[in-house]
């Protein structure tokens, strides 16, 4: 017996360091939807960086995972306004406290709109805006509900590499 415990010792060591890692350090996740068309696609494999922001602050753009309490599930979108912020979305150009962000990302058109972020709340909008539930609909979110973020694509394979 104590042989056979001995032989199994390294994958169990194995098992054990894989579920640790994927738990609390970075774990993968299928893109379900077209919201983040053209950056993310349906069915594409992405990497959840879930330590990151245990080390770092979260920035304007980055594409992040978030709890939706609201459908039960997670979505994928991307970070636009921070804490206490106000956003506006007028004449299909978005204004970060009255300034324009000016961005090399494209996005969809969208109705205009303001809103504004309280302490440790988030606004995020997908970047393909006429399919997307974000924000604009589910409200603001806060730092406890977001996973991580999106930092590599594995799948395709002819896409592999850092998502921006």
């Amino acid at each position: 017996m104590k042989k056979i415990l001995l032989e199994l010792k390294d994958y169990i060591i194995i098992i054990i360091t894989v579920l640790l890692i994927r738990t609390f350090i970075i774990t993968p996740a299928i893109v379900d939807g077209d919201s983040m068309d053209n950056t993310l696609a349906d069915g594409q494999l992405v990497m959840i960086n879930k330590l990151v922001y245990k080390l770092s602050d979260i920035e304007r753009l980055d594409i992040v995972v978030i709890n939706n309490e609201e459908d039960n599930d997670r979505i994928i979108k991307r970070i636009i306004g921070l804490p206490e912020e106000t956003i506006k979305y007028e004449n299909n150009k978005l204004y970060i406290n009255g300034k324009e962000l000016v961005t090399d990302i494209k996005f969809e058109y969208t109705n205009d709109f303001e809103v504004k972020t309280g302490k440790d709340e988030y606004f995020v909008l997908g970047d393909n805006r006429d399919i997307s539930k974000d924000s604009r609909i589910l409200g603001n979110f806060s730092k406890e509900d977001i996973v991580g973020r999106v930092t590599l694509r594995l799948f395709p394979f002819n896409k592999i590499g850092f998502v921006k």
